[in-house]
């Protein structure tokens, strides 16, 4: 099962979130007190890993809290949809359901810890009273046999739940010391009462035990050796070290030297593997044990000495928890688990967030993430489709959207901080691309922006361009104010960028005003995308892409009309008036960031199978426009 979007509905702070995308990593941004962790408690609370039950004196709202407490399994407070892989629809078709019915399931808990499960396209289904159907002679002769006779098996919604993802979650990262007291570690970790921190600190401390392949008591008793001032002989006197025998001696000696080439291996394995992932500087770990005492040096390129882990500075410790459990604890732990981060790296620099965020596309190749944060430096301008702004509302109620413009109202701009740092984010990006020497062409909005990623990648791969310098895309916000941007993104050797807009009317009018002010000059660098269309005009970004792709992911996406938009769509036309004349006939009111989800859904899609989607066409008229552009 994979999370495609949740909601959030009477949970302290929260009346209603809305409903909430989610993507491989999602990011959650926020001012503090916004309410960013009250999203992640309640999807933890859906199916923890550990821990994670409801509490509802702090997680009923206080104000309806003396009405709510009455009556808590009337009152629903996480609602998941999850889309199901081949394999659980053809369980599900088992039971006797229509597989082409199957592609999400909703599941919703209340306070009284029920579980409500249902097949979104097949609501009235009560997926308790569903069990498999037996087809055998058994089954048949057994007809007459009443229900409560009959041993029918677990029902549709139990066997089900064996698939649902557990929720990891995750705010205390449980820094290591530099010295470790092996028999303080021996007894925490047989310990169940240990407060936040502590458990915390042994979490990772485990972890780190499981990268030697040993356990904390075997490298404890392979180094007693050391500290033993006395033993008792088989006759049972004692005998000082001085007295060993020489058996004894080559005893001790094997168990020391075994000890020190296991943390050897450790610490070539930490470092090597650490390397991959910490941009910052290239470290290097040593594990050493001393008698009862486990220590941690490090050294660097910078500065060759060995410096005890907690002399080194804080992000550095911190990063090293947090690699030691997510790259090591997942295997077991995180086994079919959604990770939600509570503000992970607060304590990093700018540039090693940089390094954590790509550590969390990493990570996604086998977990779903969810993380929240205000920093810019936790954002990728270029994945802006993964980031919902969390923000409160006129009534003082957390909210959260994909529209990274919600909540900036002439009423309301208790969003703003958020916004600023989806800006900082997109600056930061601009400004990365001119001191590195990127080639930035400035687009109308997000979804071109999406789109014209994935035709990069897409030619790139193909070996159709190969481009001398990397091309970013930031949005201008659209047409009107493309000029405005193109003057801040003017590059240092005072050349204007590249412009690409829409042939539709807004993006005639630019261009006009462009070519006849600020690209006096330099008019071939504004393009429009009629050039790049044979036969259509009036074109937008989406009519260089393959239309029944389109065509394809708006059914999806859309499904409230009566008729399909495959039923209705002309080709040899643009398709954006098409979907938006398609719509209002229905009689289906568009989501305000429809052009985007359609784009990402687009984008997915292509990537994954692009000989599927592309014919020679589209890929004639993809790299027309891509020699332009260099």
């Amino acid at each position: 099962m994979k999370l495609k979007r949740f909601r959030v509905t009477n949970f302290r702070s929260v009346t209603d979130s809305g409903w909430i995308d989610a993507s491989d990593v999602t990011a959650l941004i926020g001012e503090n007190e916004s309410g960013k962790t009250n999203l992640l408690l309640p999807l933890w609370k859906l199916n923890p890993s550990g821990g994670g039950e409801i509490s509802p004196l702090d997680d009923m709202p206080r104000s309806r809290f003396a009405e709510m407490r009455k009556e808590p399994e009337r009152h629903d407070f996480i609602r998941c949809i999850f889309e199901l892989d081949d394999a659980e629809r053809d369980l599900a078709a088992k039971f006797g359901i229509d597989r082409n019915k199957t592609e999400t399931v909703e599941v919703v808990k209340d306070f009284a810890s029920r579980y409500l499960w249902r097949f979104s396209e097949e609501p009235g289904v009560n997926l308790n009273n569903v069990y498999e159907q037996l087809d055998c002679p058994e089954a048949q002769d057994n007809e007459e046999e009443s229900d409560a006779e009959k041993d029918l098996g677990p029902s549709l919604h139990e066997t089900l739940s064996r698939w649902l993802p557990k929720f990891v979650y995750y705010s205390n990262y449980g820094n290591l010391d530099a010295q470790i007291y092996l028999p303080h570690v021996v007894d925490n970790l047989g310990r169940d009462e240990l407060g936040d921190k502590e458990a915390a600190k042994a979490r990772t401390l485990k972890v780190l035990f499981k990268l030697v392949d040993l356990g904390p008591e075997e490298v404890l008793e392979l180094g007693r050796a050391t500290v033993v001032t006395e033993r008792v002989n088989p006759q049972g006197r004692a005998v000082s070290v001085s007295e060993k025998t020489e058996a004894q001696i080559q005893i001790d000696d094997e168990q020391l030297r075994t000890r020190a080439a296991l943390l050897q291996s450790a610490s070539s394995t930490l470092t090597r593997s650490f390397k991959d992932w910490w941009k910052q500087g290239d470290y290097k770990f040593r594990l050493h044990a001393d008698g009862y005492y486990f220590r941690i040096w490090v050294s660097d390129d910078r500065r060759p000495d060995e410096i005890e882990l907690e002399h080194r500075s804080t992000g550095l410790q911190w990063f090293l928890s947090f690699f030691l459990v997510f790259k090591y604890e997942s295997e077991d732990t995180h086994e079919n688990a959604i990770v939600l981060l509570d503000e992970p790296g607060h304590s990093l620099h700018p540039l090693a967030q940089r390094d954590l965020s790509a550590f969390f596309d990493s990570l996604s190749e086998t977990h779903q993430i969810f993380f929240t944060t205000h920093s810019p430096f936790m954002i990728d301008a270029n994945r802006l489709d993964r980031v919902r702004k969390v923000h409160l509302d006129d009534d003082g109620a957390t909210v959260a959207s994909s529209n990274l413009a919600a909540g900036q109202g002439k009423k309301n701009d208790r969003g703003a901080g958020a916004s600023y740092a989806v800006h900082s984010a997109l600056n930061l990006t601009v400004a990365e691309s001119l001191l590195l020497g990127c080639s930035p062409v400035i687009v109308e909005g997000p979804s071109d922006q999406h789109y014209l990623s994935a035709i990069k990648t897409i030619l790139i791969s193909k070996g159709k361009i190969q481009p001398v310098g990397e091309l970013v895309f930031p949005p201008s916000g659209g047409a009107k104010t493309a000029k405005i941007i193109a003057g801040i993104l003017m590059g240092r050797d005072d050349t204007l960028p590249f412009v690409l807009l829409d042939g539709d009317t807004a993006g005639k009018q630019a261009v006009k005003s462009l070519v006849e002010g600020l690209y006096q000059g330099s008019e071939d660098r504004v393009l429009s995308t009629d050039e790049f269309i044979d036969g259509i005009t009036n074109t937008e970004i989406e009519d260089l892409l393959p239309a029944e792709l389109i065509v394809q992911v708006m059914d999806r996406i859309e499904r409230r009309a009566e008729r399909d938009f495959e039923d209705v769509y002309e080709t040899g036309k643009p398709i954006v008036p098409q979907i938006k004349n398609w719509a209002k006939t229905e009689g289906v009111e568009l989501r305000h960031d429809w052009k985007v989800q359609l784009a990402l859904g687009v984008k997915t899609k292509l990537l994954a199978n692009p000989d599927k989607h592309i014919d020679e066409k589209c890929l004639s008229n993809w790299v027309n426009l891509f020699e332009r552009l260099a």
